[in-house]
């Protein structure tokens, strides 16, 4: 008989991060605002936590992230300048935004890495599974991957983590994680973890992306983690402790992820993400496909 555990209803985004590799967009604007087509990268993220049913979604934040907070409180301003001009679809757009999700804040105060900003959140979660999410990433919604990791830890309790198989040369870019097969074929138990290790040290090439179902006892390891790699507290090093020892908070598993993720974090792919969602957006992408087919044409 499948063991029942407490069901998850809280996530948690990191989103205290400086965004250098944006610069100088990011020097006053936090770079989970900028704009993929026509909404702000973290807005992705809040929809998806709400999709898979977690409507109580808790901010880490920082210094000059005010933007983050006025994007999902209400503008009564805009909001009536758009009434009185009777455009009702884009007051439902601004609107939008803040009839997400109950939204809460914290200030991480000294960015001391991934593990600490989460470390962050253990006032508000208390002792129930939560979710973290990564601004970063963003997973396509046809691709429910957290309803999928949501469901693993309710059957096995414990910890879930994503995972998604990189070519070798890419691995060091990632944590990294020691697996073993299941019965299921996109679930793993994960028996360890490396913080990105050298291509030769690698023990798979499955790489660790930026969602997470965490057991609450992470947050006693993460108090007592040291800094790691970069001198900052590593989430990595926390839930190697957790596969090692399952009697602290339950296995740690991975889900293996095949579908459509986009990375906002690196400029390159923030390019790749915007050209994919515009071209499948149906108010965009019949005019803008036939743009840039005869915009590569021409460059050819």
């Amino acid at each position: 008989m499948t063991e029942s555990h407490p069901r998850i209803s809280k996530a948690v985004i990191p989103a205290a991060g400086l965004g250098t590799r944006f610069l100088p967009a990011t020097k006053a604007t936090p770079k989970e605002m900028l704009p993929v087509v026509d909404k702000p990268a973290i807005q992705y993220v809040v929809e998806e936590a709400v999709s898979a049913g977690l409507d109580d979604v808790l901010m880490i934040t920082g210094r000059n992230k005010r933007p983050l907070e006025d994007h999902f409180d209400r503008n009564y301003e805009l909001e009536s300048a758009l009434e009185k001009k009777g455009d009702a679809e884009r007051l439902a757009k601004v609107q939008e935004s803040s009839d997400l999700a109950t939204m809460h804040y914290v200030r991480q105060g000294d960015p001391r890495g991934l593990g600490h900003a989460v470390l962050c959140a253990a006032p508000h979660v208390g002792h129930e599974p939560f979710a973290v999410l990564l601004g970063d990433d963003l997973i396509d919604p046809r691709d429910p991957l957290l309803q999928r990791m949501i469901e693993v830890q309710e059957r096995h309790g414990g910890s879930v983590i994503a995972l998604m198989e990189v070519a070798p040369e890419q691995i060091h870019l990632y944590g990294c994680a020691a697996v073993e097969t299941t019965e299921d074929g996109d679930v793993v138990k994960v028996t360890g973890l490396v913080e990105k290790p050298d291509t030769a040290d690698a023990p798979s090439h499955y790489a660790v992306i930026g969602r997470y179902v965490l057991d609450p006892h992470v947050f006693g390891i993460l108090r007592q983690t040291e800094p790691g790699r970069g001198g900052e507290i590593q989430l990595t090093d926390a839930l190697q402790q957790l596969a090692q020892d399952e009697k602290v908070g339950g296995p740690v598993h991975g889900v293996v992820f095949k579908g459509r993720r986009y990375d906002t974090g690196d400029r390159g792919d923030y390019l790749r993400a915007i050209v994919r969602l515009a071209c499948e957006r149906e108010d965009l992408g019949p005019d803008f496909r036939t743009w840039l087919r005869s915009y590569v044409a021409e460059e050819m």
